[in-house]
Formats: structure tokens, C-alpha cells, sequence
């Protein structure tokens, strides 16, 4: 019987390092950049670009994970990058391009920019 909480204990700790991307999500890539500075990078280079207000919104506390909106899009359902912890441990960020609600435009030229 001691095995068994080994095993649920072994259970967890597997489905916590095999996590996957976001479902809808298209993976741009991975970068060596805290999530932080790759979030504020799309932010500021969409803005810049379209001259509007871009849309941030923090996932998970410290800045370690966020949604960037397109411009012109809102959130919950708005296209916009997302910026995870890296779930593969040789980078620090990754970073993925969900579409919006009506579809619409693909900027994964520059995320990757910011990559």
C-alpha cells in the first residue's frame, strides 16, 4: 500500500512536465528572453506599427505569463500572442499566436521579431 501514494505523487508531477500549449494556439517559438521583456517587445512593436493602444493582459503573477492583444482587439477572445514559461526547460519563454473570436490577421512575422 506505501506504493500508491508514490505513484500518485509519480502521476502528478508527469502530467505537470508534459503540459502542451493552450488548445487554439499556433506555436511561433521559444526565446531566451523572460516572458516579460518578449511581451512588452510585441506590445510596443504592434503599437508602434498601428498607432494604437495595445491590450496586455497578465496570466500568471510576476509578469512570467501574458496575453498581448492585437490592436483593436479585446480581450477574453481577441487574436493575441501568448507568453507561457517555457515547457521545455532549453529556453526560458515560449510564445504562441492565438486567433481571435472572427479570425482576422496573423502577425507571427512579428512575434518573432521579438523571439
Amino acid at each position: 500500500m506505501k506504493s500508491l501514494p508514490l505513484l500518485v505523487v509519480t502521476a502528478a508531477l508527469s502530467a505537470c512536465a508534459s503540459q502542451s500549449m493552450p488548445p487554439g494556439v499556433q506555436s511561433v517559438g521559444e526565446s531566451q528572453q523572460p516572458a516579460s521583456a518578449v511581451g512588452q517587445c510585441i506590445a510596443q512593436k504592434w503599437a508602434n506599427q498601428s498607432q494604437q493602444h495595445v491590450t496586455s493582459q497578465l496570466t500568471l503573477a510576476n509578469n512570467q505569463a501574458m496575453d498581448v492583444y492585437v490592436p483593436g482587439q479585446q480581450p477574453p477572445n481577441g487574436a493575441a500572442a501568448v507568453v507561457r514559461p517555457s515547457w521545455t526547460g532549453t529556453s526560458k519563454t515560449w510564445v504562441g499566436f492565438r486567433p481571435g473570436s472572427g479570425g482576422g490577421t496573423n502577425p507571427t512575422g512579428d512575434i518573432s521579431g521579438c523571439l
